[in-house]
């Protein structure tokens, strides 16, 4: 039987955006998928412009069940609950994807020992260009799920929410954390990783993303309080993780420190210095690097006014 992709998306107030997104669904090449539309209870005319789209059976058109916590967490987890699909994707209500997104992801999960496949992203901003490059061969990096997590976490490597599909096996017990509003994602990736499954990174642009101030990332570099909070919560749930499954390092306890001092979190950092897997030393040294980070920062400027 040929394997299915389920395509996740979450939508609210994007009429003016949809329309775009879901034809560039339709113009796959890959044609073996069913998109699920979870609308977070918009007000504008989503639902109208929908309606020619849901004549394709492969489409179908969900709004939020009260079931699920309102946001985009909740909408993905309702999709995942609904999908019937052997691979999982989420895509968002705006962007553009690559004709032969779906196909090449496909390919490369076909190997048993790959369960997500990655792949770069572009950002554009007004009208899209509609310029696809003609992608012949690419690529691929193979990818261990616990080496991995490193890299996810410090955006050495990122994992945008929508530039992955994985193997649906990657969901059994792992959700999104429905009251978080921002970093849901990279917290969710981060425990699928540290799990240990492995996967492949393409070394080709498939998906297209539309920057605009009015998003959830947008608002977090303003910094919306909301959206700050969210991503120390989601942060305190990463280093717990991490703890658990015993691969909290000296390079990561250094970073989430780091972390404190941006995010101008105590909570954050105090829950840091809780973990058993820290020493007397591990704490001696980060107490200094936190609470001596505004000399740092002074010295580390004068560096670069020298140089």
């Amino acid at each position: 039987m040929k394997l299915k992709v389920s395509i996740i998306m979450a939508t609210f107030n994007r009429a003016h955006f949809i329309e775009e997104t879901l034809i560039s669904i339709q113009n796959q090449t890959f044609k073996n998928w069913e998109c699920l539309i979870i609308d977070d209870g918009g007000t504008d005319n989503t639902e109208e412009i929908i309606q020619s789209f849901i004549q394709d059976k492969r489409f179908h058109y969900y709004k939020r069940s009260s079931k699920y916590a309102k946001g985009l967490s909740g909408c993905r987890n309702f999709g995942l609950d609904s999908a019937i699909g052997d691979y999982i994707i989420f895509f968002d209500d705006d962007d553009i994807i690559h004709p032969r997104n779906l196909e090449f992801c496909v390919k490369e999960l076909e190997n048993p020992f790959y369960f997500f496949c990655r792949y770069h992203r572009e950002i554009f901003t007004g009208d899209f260009h509609y310029y696809f490059s003609n992608i012949s061969n690419y690529k691929i990096i193979e990818l261990n799920g616990k080496t991995t997590v490193k890299k996810l976490l410090t955006q050495e490597l990122p994992f945008n929410s929508c530039a992955i599909m994985w193997k649906k096996e990657c969901y059994v017990n792992n959700v999104f954390i429905e009251s978080l509003q921002y970093a849901e994602e990279w917290e969710l990736y981060s425990r699928i990783l540290s799990n240990g499954f492995n996967g492949v990174s393409i070394n080709a642009t498939l998906y297209y993303g539309r920057k605009h101030s009015n998003s959830n990332t947008g608002e977090f570099w303003r910094g919306n309080e909301k959206r700050m909070q969210s991503k120390i919560e989601a942060t305190k749930l990463v280093i717990s993780n991490l703890e658990a499954k015993k691969i909290l390092d000296t390079s990561l306890i250094k970073y989430f420190s780091w972390e404190s001092v941006r995010l101008k979190s105590p909570a954050l950092f105090s829950h840091l210095m809780k973990q058993p897997s820290l020493n007397t030393i591990h704490r001696l040294k980060e107490k200094m690097r936190y609470f001596g980070s505004p000399l740092i920062h002074v010295i580390l400027r004068i560096k670069k006014r020298l140089r």
